[in-house]
């Protein structure tokens, strides 16, 4: 069991640390489009990378590309969304602990 606890762990922080890299990425990449005028990422799909676990990376690239600061549903939307996954991730390390 400790064997699978351990596998399992890892799996998830690559997937996390994968997901928050392509959030902060899909950031950066629909701030040059904007500025570009070009073909936009889609708030939904924004969303959806955060709902899977990029969250952390889609805020961070929010303020570093300073893009998406001024609608209040990222504003306060990714913030609520990284909260519950760190609530869940909590739940998920505690019952996979004792």
């Amino acid at each position: 069991m400790p064997q699978l606890t351990m596998f399992l762990g890892t799996v998830l922080l690559c997937y996390l640390v994968l997901l928050n890299i392509i959030g902060f990425v899909i950031m950066g990449i629909d701030k040059k489009r904007a500025i570009r005028g070009a073909f936009r990422i889609s708030e939904a799909s924004l969303f959806l990378t955060a709902f899977l676990g990029g969250s952390l990376g889609c805020i961070l690239g929010m303020h570093h590309f300073r893009h998406k600061t001024k609608h209040w549903y990222f504003k306060y939307g990714m913030p609520a969304i990284f909260i519950l996954q760190v609530m869940c991730l909590v739940l998920f390390c505690g019952i996979f602990l004792w």
